[in-house]
């Protein structure tokens, strides 16, 4: 009988087996025990995405019992519409294409900064040096978190995702780094009550809902997101593309060979194997799928991760192959909760490539000494050895 656990399997395992088996055994699985339903597939996830009225944020999109209560706090992405439109419609404008492309100049210095200190022999733990660092540095750019902060804003992010194997609970750790996470920005924020500054917090502080200021709650719940979301997202986009490169060196040589393919092989990377493997929802209303009834309050696992390796959307999708057609990519989600980041993850992650190619177009990378992230739903490395071989000339 199939089970599935993410709980006790993790997702520092390789779960594309898994997935197989639930897409073809089980495409509306139940874990009666843990209380949650499965999709596997990639219609079914995607209907979900599409269908918040059925398939609701309203109690976060997390299974732990953490979640239920904090998410209401630390993110609202615990909302749907039509308070989430008007709560998104006032961060989005951050993220247009055209905001997007005038950070792109911050971003190569940023880059530019961390390679300059690559050691000369190029050896580095990849996570460390670089991956874990830079998007944090932007974040905390954009919000104004000073630089003596930001290294202790990052380890208590990543005790926030940490889990313990086998345990549904959001452990000591992680409910403590949540707590100090949530306490500092409040100290930022009333910090910046009394010295304003023209960033995107201060916009925040400043914007009106229907001529109503945001409450601190609604402030901590975007900045919590944006340095929780914001920083693993491309940290382990950055992390599995060169694990993923080095595991199918015959489609690196097309991104070395034309550095205009860096771009396809980000997206390939994010198809392939996701940084954010699941998100849940929780049912609205009763719905019949796959001869199964879900009813009001049942939580759902969609399963990113698995519907990105569905051949009925992706051919031979099983292939790392940065030639195909992404389109029906769910990386990002879809429907009124896509991903508010999603041009910036995209860009930050062409953007470090680029910068890493034109200085190192070749590595080499030591499989025994990597390390996986143990998490509920973040899929990627804390621990990355590479050796980073110079160009010509450089």
């Amino acid at each position: 009988m199939l089970e599935f656990n993410p709980f006790s399997w993790g997702y520092h395992e390789d779960p594309f087996p898994i997935y197989a088996a639930l897409r073809e055994q089980a495409p509306a699985y139940h874990n009666p025990e843990m209380g949650f339903w499965a999709f596997s597939r990639h219609a079914d996830v995607m209907n979900a995405f599409k269908d918040w009225e059925t398939f609701s944020n309203s109690e976060g999109v997390a299974l732990e019992a953490f979640s239920k209560d904090a998410w209401k706090v630390a993110s609202f992405l615990a909302m749907d519409p039509p308070r989430h439109t008007q709560l998104r419609g006032l961060v989005n404008r951050v993220f247009t294409p055209r905001r997007v492309r005038e950070f792109e100049p911050r971003i190569r210095e940023l880059a530019g900064h961390y390679l300059d200190r690559f050691p000369e022999d190029g050896a580095v733990d990849f996570m460390e040096a670089f991956a874990g660092k830079l998007p944090m540095d932007f974040i905390s750019d954009m919000i104004g978190v000073p630089p003596e902060d930001r290294d202790t804003v990052r380890h208590w992010v990543d005790d926030v995702l940490h889990r313990e194997e086998g345990d549904m609970a959001v452990g000591p750790a992680a409910a403590k780094a949540s707590l100090e996470l949530l306490q500092y920005y409040q100290r930022h924020v009333d910090n910046r009550r009394k010295n304003p500054e023209d960033d995107l917090l201060g916009a925040l502080m400043e914007a009106e809902v229907e001529g109503v200021r945001l409450s601190d709650d609604q402030i901590l719940s975007f900045l919590f997101l944006l340095g929780v979301a914001g920083n693993e997202t491309t940290t382990k986009l950055l992390g599995n593309a060169f694990y993923w490169a080095h595991r199918f060196p015959e489609q690196y040589e097309k991104v070395v060979a034309n550095r205009e393919r860096i771009a396809d092989w980000v997206e390939e990377t994010a198809r392939f194997d996701n940084s954010s493997q699941v998100v849940y929802r929780t049912v609205a209303k009763p719905i019949e799928l796959h001869g199964k009834t879900l009813v009001e309050g049942d939580r759902v696992a969609l399963l990113i991760g698995s519907a990105n390796r569905d051949a009925r959307a992706f051919p031979n999708a099983d292939a790392f192959d940065i030639d195909r057609d992404f389109s029906n990519s769910l990386s990002f989600g879809k429907g009124v909760h896509f991903c508010l980041g999603a041009n910036l993850a995209r860009m930050e992650g062409r953007v470090c490539c680029e910068e890493i190619l034109k200085r190192y177009p070749r590595f080499e990378l030591d499989e025994a000494g990597i390390e996986r992230a143990h998490s509920g739903n973040v899929r990627g490395f804390v621990r990355l050895p590479i050796r980073f071989i110079p160009s010509a000339g450089s």
